[in-house]
């Protein structure tokens, strides 16, 4: 049986994308490794690679190793991983068609690395970016539908062709906002890192 890693920065996304093996590719078993730690540092702007390198090595023995936390995704590539959100940018460039893509996300570390994925798959694409750093607290305070809601409400207000949810934690607000097109990572990475077509 093949193995698909994930390192995480937060709990809540073990249930998420092991839920999403079992359902889109059944032949495959997880293992799961969170440490919040690197996202917080990240955001205060320590480096983080070296202890990237050392948390994704303990994964090592799967066959394919997945980080969904897109602040440390450079880094995590730079050390062989594939990014959760890197097949999701290539489905943005490619839905939005030249158009516009807003980018919504909630912590600002996920800015930069979310904007330079997006621009590296298509130099060309005019990005909107959408900061939601206000429903971050709901976040932390395990108030998933809180969060969900407010972020979901900024992006009734925005005109783009396509939204991007830069973090995996945003997946739920692609049902708050129909008739958009919206975009998330984990059933995209799932799908790319197992091969499932």
């Amino acid at each position: 049986m093949s193995t698909i890693g994930f390192l995480h920065t937060a709990d809540v996304h073990v249930a998420t994308f092991h839920e999403l093996v079992a359902e889109l590719a059944p032949g495959w078993s997880d293992r799961h490794l969170v440490d919040a730690s690197l996202l917080a540092d990240a955001r205060a702007g320590v480096p983080v690679e070296e202890r990237v390198r050392a948390r994704l090595a303990e994964l090592a023995g799967a066959d394919v190793i997945v980080c969904t936390c897109s602040t440390i995704g450079p880094e995590a590539e730079r050390a062989g991983a594939l990014r959760a959100d890197r097949p999701m940018a290539r489905a943005a460039v490619e839905a939005a068609g030249g158009g516009r893509i807003a980018v919504a996300f909630s912590v600002a570390s996920t800015q930069e690395p979310t904007a330079a994925l997006l621009r590296d798959t298509d130099p060309r694409a005019d990005l909107l970016l959408v900061p939601c750093l206000e429903a971050w607290e709901f976040f932390e305070a395990g108030q998933l539908e809180r969060y969900h809601g407010a972020v979901a409400a900024r992006l009734r207000e925005v005109t783009a062709d396509v939204i991007v949810l830069a973090q995996p934690s945003l997946a739920p607000v692609a049902a708050l906002v129909p008739g958009r097109v919206v975009l998330s990572s984990p059933r995209a990475a799932v799908l790319a890192a197992t091969g499932v077509t």
